[in-house]
């Protein structure tokens, strides 16, 4: 039996994803830029096997087997296995393609609770695949057909989703416009307003926008200038002009799903309420500190600069505190003392407090793209190809 074993990111958008002009393909209407976040707190594993002995494929995710036969995947496969014949290899190596594959995946975070599972998923399902395949070269195009946002987690950094003219979306994958390493002030904070399964998924969501939503058709002609503006900002470690485009960006988003019909929306009241908060917090600043944006979710995406992330935090706990009886909120990822926060803070933002209305936060950083693990031990499958987590 050969295997192998990756670990892929969670990306965040600032200039989203929502549309696209071919389903089949998974070809954008507007090109997208997002960070990579930290591995250690978001993060898909996946091991992938191929043996002689196997009579089909199967896959297994968060221990639950899943179908391999839609065609998302069955895509996946025939792209990866078409570009590993097309590489010249000896005999023995060939009978690899025509061995079944049993794939094993986890997440260490929420699936399908609009956290982007789906794209370190299949950005981890193909690096894998690449990995076990012998597959060099560019993989984004192959990871955007099993999610389009999934070809952004390829990369590690501030990414770049190039939507691309040709019809066979040749010209359609991501780029990395700047590393991990390259703004490393920059701090990101996910505010899990839900975990729960969203109410409508990203495909459906998109697929009626596309057919009825007359701000989609707009938000396409306003989209480029916010790609070159943005990208600009993030190389020149412009935070002001970031924040301003990422907000502006996600508050047209989910203007969008208003605008579809039936309608869709994805933000709660306690998600308005986080964009008050930033607001608010941004106005008694005198200056854009803070950065919000919102998938397809409730949850909060905040972007800001090390040197205000614990009085940031301070806030939230006071403003979304656990409890009434005023216990901290759990806090994942990179650790943070929560401190006080001063008076001043609270009587200027003049917000009400919510109490157990975000479950908890997770703490990272912008992050490198995916990693083969090495450790025989760090497999999910067992030496006859099944999860280990069934098999004890």
């Amino acid at each position: 039996m050969k295997t192998v074993t990756c670990t892929a990111p969670v990306n965040i958008a600032v200039i989203k994803y929502w549309g696209k002009r071919d389903e089949n393909l998974i070809l954008p209407v507007n090109s997208s830029l997002s960070a990579t976040l930290g591995q250690n707190e978001l993060r898909a594993k996946t091991t992938v096997a191929v043996d002689p002995s196997f009579t089909e494929d199967k896959m297994w995710l968060n221990d639950k087997e899943q179908s391999v036969n839609t065609q998302r995947i069955q895509n996946v496969f025939r792209e990866i296995r078409r570009r590993a014949r097309k590489r010249k290899g000896d005999g023995d190596k060939s009978k690899i393609f025509s061995q079944k594959i049993h794939i094993c995946s986890e997440n260490n975070f929420p699936t399908a609770a609009g956290l982007a599972s789906s794209a370190a998923g299949y950005a981890c399902l193909v690096y894998s695949l690449a990995k076990l395949f012998d597959v060099d070269g560019e993989i984004s195009d192959i990871a955007r057909q099993g999610s389009g946002s999934a070809c952004r987690s390829i990369y590690g950094g501030f990414v770049e989703w190039q939507m691309g003219t040709k019809a066979d979306g040749s010209d359609s994958f991501a780029k990395q416009i700047t590393p991990a390493q390259h703004w490393p002030e920059m701090c990101i904070l996910i505010l899990v307003v839900s975990d729960q399964k969203k109410h409508t998924g990203s495909t459906e969501g998109m697929q009626t926008s596309v057919q009825n939503s007359r701000l989609l058709e707009k938000r396409i002609e306003v989209v480029p200038e916010r790609m070159t503006n943005i990208t600009k900002a993030i190389k020149e470690k412009d935070f002001h002009t970031f924040a301003e485009i990422t907000m502006k960006d996600s508050n047209q988003f989910h203007a969008i799903c208003l605008d579809t019909y039936p309608p869709i929306s994805y933000m709660t009241d306690v998600s308005r309420q986080i964009v008050r908060f930033v607001h608010s917090f941004n106005n008694h600043s005198g200056e854009t500190k803070v950065a919000y944006t919102f998938d397809a979710g409730p949850n909060a995406c905040l972007y800001l600069l090390e040197k205000d992330l614990g009085r940031v935090i301070s806030l939230v706990n006071h403003f979304f505190p656990a409890q009434d009886n005023g216990l901290n909120l759990k806090v994942q990822g990179l650790p943070v003392s929560i401190d006080k926060p001063s008076q001043k803070d609270i009587d200027a933002l003049s917000l009400p407090v919510l109490p157990n209305s975000i479950k908890y936060l997770i703490n990272t950083k912008v992050g490198e793209g995916p990693q083969i693990l090495s450790d025989p031990s760090e497999s999910l499958l067992t030496d006859n190809g099944h999860p280990k987590t069934l098999s004890s």
